[in-house]
């Protein structure tokens, strides 16, 4: 059984950083002419918008996993108009690119805030790192409380990051190919995405499997950065 405590900050964690994706995403909807997600009400951190648009994945599933397991899984959505994203393809690339890359500023931050507490003390290099744990406090007590959950903010964001820049759909990196591609290359991709709807399924088992050899080496890469003069791995 998980430790109560861990699953907690897990779950909240997890909450926070799904919501910041998806708002990412609506903002960058508004911003590109998409106003469907404002009017649903995702260009907001309130997580009651999200929720209330996937229940099911930001509550209930990530919720029984995390209890199961210690570690939440589940899923979210901000709506856009497809037709906005066939007539501007690279406004919907960017709007894609948004969530992954809020992510991403969270791992920054974490980091940033592990590395001050490195250099000022509180913070020392673990012996060996783990998921969620990449800093142990030198005092214990409260400190050993915001290393761990820093460490949750560090990894989950990091996940989210790289799993969600895999270009297959139905991951967000998927939705940013066309700002690799000529105008006639992407009508014919978006095309192609529109018409084969179970590329989902096959790009999701696909992800599933590769993702452990994506993430491993960047989490280590990302850890030993955090440290310089420690080598893991």
């Amino acid at each position: 059984m998980p430790d109560p405590a861990s699953a907690a900050a897990f779950y909240v964690v997890f909450l926070f950083s799904t919501v910041l994706h998806e708002a990412a995403h609506a903002w960058a909807a508004l911003l590109g002419g998409d106003r469907t997600a404002y009017h649903g009400g995702q260009v907001s951190l309130d997580p009651r918008p999200h929720i209330k648009r996937e229940p099911f994945g930001m509550v209930v599933l990530p919720l029984i996993s995390v209890v199961l397991s210690g570690w939440p899984f589940g899923f979210a959505s901000a709506p856009y108009d497809p037709r906005w994203a066939m007539r501007f393809p690279k406004r919907a690339a960017l709007m894609a690119l948004a969530g992954p890359a809020a992510n991403l500023a969270m791992v920054l931050l974490a980091a940033l805030a592990l590395r001050l507490g490195f250099m000022t003390g509180v913070f020392e290099a673990p012996e060996s790192i783990r998921f969620a744990h990449v800093a142990r406090a030198t005092g214990g007590g409260l400190w050993a409380a915001v290393a761990f959950v820093l460490g949750v903010f560090f990894s989950l964001n990091l996940v989210l990051f790289a799993l969600n820049i895999i270009p297959l759909p139905p991951l967000d990196g998927s939705a940013a190919v066309p700002l690799l591609l000529s105008d006639r290359a992407t009508e014919k991709y978006q095309q192609f995405l529109w018409n084969q709807p179970g590329l989902a399924w096959i790009g999701i088992l696909i992800a599933w499997q590769v993702f452990d050899q994506i993430f491993n080496p960047l989490f280590l890469l990302v850890v030993n950065l955090l440290y310089p003069g420690v080598r893991y791995g």
